[in-house]
């Protein structure tokens, strides 16, 4: 019997081998710009294209198939999922179509969901003008503009009185995005919900703790979530429903959540695992790897359950100063730290450092292991305290939009959309 052939769209390296690893027959589509010789070995033909190129990789990906049929398409990467969706309903195979992962993608569509089936409604105001944000951000007490789609904080920004909102509106209209939508802020604590779904069945695996240093970029995450058990029934309650409504079919999903004195709140939701290297917490601490999984499906449509957890894994994410580094020390300290699995730094002299804009501009990051949440948590933050990136001011120079930040890493938010002229 020959290998499964699964089509996989982006993806790092390491991501395409646990594919490999499950005997699947694998074709991969990757942009030029990520291109890493590493996924050559794991792979039985590899295209070099842009795969938010929707009619090209269509074709490409209509041909092999009528060569050799795929059982599935995969993605493991956000810019992609809207295509993947797209390419399983063309070519007919089970999985997440086009309908769900345009739903999770599009947040002013999801929220219009969410609030028309009374699923933890939340106000919302779509291309807001001045005064309406203005008047928007005092009926609510606050307020968080964001683009129509993106992930990793890119473009979120929160008005904390009608004062900041005229600010926000000018903001919003020199940033290359026109997209904008308005909602009310929501106080609480933040986290995330770790799912597979087989069969249309959603299986919470994990609730991930956030901090974000009250910005709105992630610095912290932790596995599992300290949080009492009524509220982790009602957070379970709510991403099902969620999930349901949404109408996904299979596969990891990753949904934001805000537990508010009102109750929770869905923030956004994702048809893929977490980022942040939440996967890697998750198997840490419930010994299941939702990418492993989600390739899974390929050779027995079945999930991974939902095992306890076993003490608690997070990771803290590096910062500093706007500037030039100048200095780089005590990596070598942090990795000697009680509990530390991983140090990565990601900048060396010489190199820019920016205020934080989205999840890009974090520095590196800290992943430990200990016996329990608040453990954990701590020692997270003592051995990223060990690492100090020095910087020196630079002269200003002009800020980037939000589309120039898009550009450095090659994505669109929307494949589907007419490109904009130049």
């Amino acid at each position: 019997m020959s290998a499964p052939r699964v089509l996989v769209l982006g993806g790092k390296a390491g991501i395409v081998r646990k594919a490999a690893a499950l005997g699947l027959e694998i074709v991969h589509v990757q942009k030029p710009s990520a291109f890493d010789p590493a996924v050559v070995e794991h792979c039985a033909q590899l295209l070099l294209v842009d795969y938010q190129d929707v009619p090209t990789v269509t074709a490409l990906v209509r041909a092999l198939h009528e060569q050799r049929p795929f059982v599935r398409v995969f993605t493991q990467t956000e810019a992609a999922q809207v295509v993947a969706g797209h390419l399983t309903d063309v070519l007919s195979l089970p999985g997440n179509g086009a309908a769900p992962t345009r739903l999770l993608h599009d947040k002013p569509a999801l929220r219009s969901l969410l609030n028309d089936k009374g699923i933890g409604p939340v106000a919302t105001l779509r291309t807001p003008g001045r005064e309406e944000l203005r008047a928007f951000t005092a009926r609510h007490g606050g307020a968080v503009v964001k683009p129509a789609m993106g992930s990793g904080s890119l473009g979120v920004r929160v008005i904390a009185s009608p004062e900041e909102a005229d600010a926000a509106w000018e903001w919003c209209r020199t940033t290359g995005i026109t997209d904008f939508f308005a909602e009310e802020y929501l106080k609480g604590r933040e986290i995330s919900v770790e799912t597979f779904s087989a069969a249309g069945r959603h299986t919470v695996v994990a609730l991930t703790g956030k901090d974000t240093g009250g910005g709105v970029v992630e610095l912290g995450h932790v596995v599992p979530a300290a949080l009492a058990p009524a509220d982790r029934a009602a957070v379970e309650d709510l991403v099902t429903a969620a999930l349901d409504a949404v109408g996904l079919v299979d596969g990891p999903a990753h949904t934001e959540v805000i537990v508010t004195a009102d109750g929770p709140r869905v923030v956004e939701a994702h048809s893929r695992r977490g980022g942040d290297r939440i996967n890697e917490l998750v198997r840490l601490v419930h010994g299941v790897d939702l990418e492993e999984a989600a390739y899974r499906l390929a050779l027995d449509g079945g999930g991974p359950g939902a095992p306890a957890p076993d003490g608690a894994a997070a990771i803290r994410f590096l910062t500093a100063a706007p500037g030039r580094v100048t200095a780089v020390t005590g990596a070598a300290a942090a990795e000697e730290s009680e509990g530390v699995l991983q140090v990565d730094v990601s900048v060396e002299p010489g190199d820019t450092v920016h205020a934080l804009r989205w999840s890009e501009d974090r520095l590196g990051h800290v992943l430990v292991r200990a016996a329990d949440t608040a453990t954990a948590v701590r020692l997270a933050e003592e051995a990223a305290a060990r690492i100090v990136i020095t910087t020196e001011p630079v002269a200003h120079t002009a800020e980037d939009t939000l589309v120039d930040l898009l550009r450095g890493v090659d994505e669109v938010l929307d494949p589907f959309a007419a490109p904009a002229a130049d």
